[in-house]
């Protein structure tokens, strides 16, 4: 009888921690990672930006993410003419990278040849030009093989990329 209290009390405490250690992960993963943000909770200079980018589009919303630089970054996610398009931006209203959709179609033949060898087999289900300081740094590509997501970048002419943009 003595055993089995004291096996229930050792369970018990090993959830507890287990439970609180998952809290404190959580937090903390919320905490260097990505936040949902009203316009209103967003920097002036932020707004201003947003508002300037998002002329003629939908906005579907705002985050805020903590780098692992420990700086800040905001992204405005819209919808523009039917495809997605995100602005990323400094607190001071710099616009850092936009990230937007585009047809495979559309692709330049090299650019499409490259991701389709890069995907090796996957599906290519949406492709992103990515530009900063308003130049084309890269094509991004979200790939599905199976239930297995991934991604996948080349250069704005179809070459590999020494690091991800």
């Amino acid at each position: 009888m003595r055993n089995s209290w004291l096996k229930v009390l050792v369970v018990g405490c090993a959830v507890c921690v287990l439970t609180l250690h998952g809290v404190a992960q959580g937090k903390d993963k919320e905490e260097q990672g990505e936040k949902k943000v009203n316009r209103s909770a967003l920097p002036a200079a932020v707004q201003k930006t947003a508002q300037t980018m998002s002329q003629g589009a939908t906005v579907k919303g705002f985050t805020k993410e903590k780098e692992e630089d420990g700086s800040t970054t905001y992204e405005m996610a819209m919808v523009v003419h039917g495809h997605t398009k995100d602005v990323e931006m400094a607190p001071d209203g710099t616009v850092n990278v936009v990230e937007e959709e585009v047809s495979f179609d559309s692709l330049p033949g090299a650019v499409k040849s490259s991701l389709t060898s890069k995907a090796a087999g996957a599906k290519i289900v949406k492709v992103e030009l990515l530009t900063k300081k308003d130049k084309l740094v890269a094509y991004e590509a979200a790939t599905l093989k199976g239930n297995k997501k991934g991604e996948i970048q080349v250069g704005p002419n179809g070459e590999t990329l020494n690091h991800e943009e």
